[in-house]
């Protein structure tokens, strides 16, 4: 049950998330489409409910309970990024917005832009391993918690990547044609760099 409530979760995030920009750039309905976007967080709360219901009924903690919590923990760090990401697209395709504008690829530019990536990653770790060491606790010594413990090694191990990944960008930074070049309007480097991102946020708080 927990699975396919993970996988209904997941199919739903992406039908609230395309209705509710349909809803504000096609239909040209703002406020409802916010509205529908609002009710993404929703998901995540039926998921840890039902899954602290199950393992509260006395079912044995397995890696379909681990699952859940990740999955959690993932959705909540990077769910608003998605969304973000994605009504820049929809702001520029329907609404006239600026166009999206791609990261950096060079220099200590690209480094902070891969610090920042790392720090969306590392924040769902952090969640998903809190969520999994509270069902440790809710388990007791009473109860089996190796599957729960294994994810936290798992999400541990990511963590450590990307903060791998991120430093070897600060220590070894990329180099082009775009390091010591002079910032250009519209460029990714020039007043208009971040436009689009900024479009996307202020329409998510309407």
């Amino acid at each position: 049950m927990i699975v396919a409530l993970i996988i209904a979760c997941e199919v739903a995030f992406w039908i609230l998330l395309l209705g509710g920009l349909s809803l504000r750039y096609l239909a040209r309905m703002p406020r409802t489409g916010a509205a529908v976007l609002l009710c993404e967080p929703l998901l995540e709360v039926v998921l840890l409910v039902v899954t602290v219901i199950d393992l509260r009924n006395g079912a044995a903690p397995d890696w379909k309970h681990g699952l859940a919590a990740v999955y959690i923990g993932f959705t909540v760090a990077m769910g608003h990024r998605v969304i973000t990401y994605m009504d820049v697209r929809f702001a520029h395709r329907y609404a006239g917005g600026p166009a999206p504008v791609r990261p950096p690829k060079y220099g200590m530019a690209r480094a902070v832009h891969e610090w920042r990536t790392a720090a969306r990653w590392i924040l769902a770790c952090g969640i998903a391993a809190g969520l999994l060491q509270g069902a440790v606790w809710f388990v007791g010594d009473g109860g089996d918690a190796t599957s729960l413990r294994s994810w936290q090694v798992k999400v541990g191990v990511v963590a450590v990547i990307n903060v791998v990944i991120a430093g070897s960008y600060t220590v070894f930074p990329k180099r082009g044609v775009e390091e010591g070049t002079e910032a250009r309007p519209g460029a990714g480097g020039g007043p208009r760099a971040g436009s689009g991102e900024r479009w996307g946020e202020s329409l998510t708080k309407r």
